[in-house]
């Protein structure tokens, strides 16, 4: 993680939730993210970003949540 990040990082407590239910608790508690919801297997670019959140949902699971989203 890089060090110029602030704020909450990590939200494991979101797992198994609605991806957009999770989009909404991750912008609330750290305003300085862009949460974005992303089906679990799509391609993504490998960069870090500070100001990122990937929430990655299943596919027929009613985009329930499937990865511990975090920062990057």
């Amino acid at each position: 993680m890089s060090s110029e990040c602030t704020g909450k990082t990590s939200w494991p407590e979101l797992l198994g939730t609605d991806g957009s239910y999770a989009v909404s608790v991750i912008e609330s508690e750290n305003p300085s993210v862009n949460a974005v919801v992303i089906l679990a297997g799509s391609p993504v670019t490998g960069d870090f970003r500070c100001d990122r959140v990937r929430v990655y949902v299943k596919k027929g699971a009613k985009g329930t949540v499937v990865e511990v989203p975090r920062v990057g």
